[in-house]
């Protein structure tokens, strides 16, 4: 099932233009880290779900490529743009071989039931 969204029909093309470009580069940095590591996580300083993703993937040996946009009092705007793009609405943003997963307890349900790859010695 998808999220309804606006239908673009319904939005004015200036704005089209505006959404588009609404911190494209946050976007595609993101998306390029996702494109060349296997996991990456999306996150912020001071938010203990993302430390506990991290430490989830750390401990379970995964090699992933963290991204962090700020804090609680900085970059909200790179952070919102992130959220739109993903549909997903909370930090952290997991994503395994290009895939969302979700955040801080769908990766740990994923590492043990291992969905997650691990580091190959």
């Amino acid at each position: 099932m998808n999220r309804p969204l606006l239908s673009p029909e319904k939005i004015s093309p200036s704005l089209l233009e505006s959404m588009a470009a609404y911190h494209r580069q946050t976007i595609e940095e993101v998306a390029a880290a996702i494109a060349a590591h296997r996991i990456v996580v999306v996150g912020m300083a001071q938010n203990p779900f993302v430390k506990k993703a991290r430490h989830a993937l750390e401990k379970a040996g995964a090699d992933f490529r963290y991204l962090e946009y700020g804090s609680y009092l900085s970059m909200w705007k790179p952070r919102l743009a992130i959220k739109m793009w993903s549909g997903w609405p909370t930090f952290p943003q997991v994503f395994v071989d290009g895939v969302l997963i979700g955040g801080y307890a769908e990766t740990v349900a994923a590492v043990a039931d291992g969905r997650i790859p691990l580091r190959q010695e």
